[in-house]
């Protein structure tokens, strides 16, 4: 109990047992493994600065901010040289270690992929990329449709060239968002928080009864046929629609985007099932904030608190902010 104090009544606080906060969750320094800082403001990335984190990878393959759909592969090459230009000087002005992952979006057909692929291989001996990536067969695209079969060769490509340059991948999963609560205005589109045109996407390619989880299929086929170690592999997005196939049926890691809760539903809360189901040894965490988002650079470190207070024991939080991002990506954090 708590030492008595000189209340004149009893307070609440008479009726608390002692605790021993682990303060040391105050400090941890943590990895965000997905987000595309680079398109954010100035003040956006000093948050994640400011919230401690110490290192992220900044992914260069969004074809949001393409201006014209379909893609051209000189399109996607501009994002990547955009990134690679802007890194340093991002490092240099936030002071955390940025470092890259580039690759071919599926969300919108892109025209000759082939351009990229080609000069792929150049741009992953870069000593900034670090991951190729996020890439992964997507049901539906904006816009234009893009086949099952085109999409999976190309996921497979980067994959067999991440193998030759023994980096990891980062696989975009498609969610199985939430039911809102009730819809938005007539023209509003998806949300006001996603500044996607989403009257423009394109009939879906994959209409079964679980297409979102499909589609991970496919790509787990494609990274076994390309000689790709399950290891090496990252399931961005994951969520309850893809969590036991993941780790049941692969060695693959899982990261869980919980910078945009609202949208896609996914919360620290399911980071703790995940942990209490599965262990902590191949969960992380990113929050995948974009320019195109209503997103929050604070999610990581508020999730650091949450998992605490879910029960989650501070040896798996760190496991899951730090040691597993840093194993994976060979960040330099210590």
């Amino acid at each position: 109990m708590t030492t008595p104090t000189p209340t004149k009544r009893p307070t609440d606080a008479a009726h608390l047992d002692d605790i021993d906060p682990p303060r040391e969750l105050l400090t941890l320094p943590w990895i965000d493994p997905h987000n595309h800082a680079h398109t954010l403001s100035w003040a956006d990335r000093e948050r994640y600065a400011l919230a401690g984190c110490r290192s992220m990878l900044m992914v260069a393959s969004g074809y949001h901010w393409t201006p014209y759909k379909p893609v051209e592969a000189d399109d996607v090459r501009f994002l990547w040289d955009d990134a690679i230009n802007r890194r340093a000087a991002i490092e240099r002005n936030h002071f955390f270690e940025a470092k890259l992952g580039l690759g071919v979006h599926t969300g919108v057909r892109i025209e000759n992929p082939d351009e990229l692929l080609t000069a792929m291989d150049a741009y992953c001996a870069l000593d900034e990329v670090v991951a190729v990536g996020e890439t992964g067969v997507v049901p539906s695209q904006h816009v234009s449709a893009w086949g099952v079969d085109e999409q999976q060769a190309v996921v497979q490509a980067q994959m067999a060239l991440a193998r030759d340059h023994d980096l990891p991948v980062i696989l975009h999963t498609p969610n199985t968002s939430t039911d809102a609560k009730r819809p938005y205005r007539d023209g509003l589109g998806v949300t006001p928080g996603y500044e996607k045109n989403a009257g423009l996407g394109a009939d879906p390619v994959l209409d079964g009864e679980n297409p979102a989880l499909d589609a991970v299929r496919l790509d787990v086929e494609a990274m076994r046929d390309a000689g790709l170690d399950d290891d090496r592999v990252v399931a961005s997005h994951a969520d309850a629609n893809n969590t036991a196939y993941l780790m049941e049926e692969t060695d693959c890691y899982l990261s869980y985007t919980i910078g945009h809760s609202w949208l896609i539903g996914v919360d620290a809360a399911d980071v703790a099932d995940a942990i209490d189901e599965y262990g902590s040894d191949r969960i992380l965490i990113d929050t995948d904030c974009a320019n195109v988002l209503r997103t929050d650079p604070y999610a990581v470190k508020r999730a650091i608190f949450e998992l605490y207070r879910y029960g989650i024991d501070p040896e798996d939080i760190r496991n899951v902010v730090l040691e597993n991002p840093r194993e994976v990506f060979g960040f330099e954090t210590e």
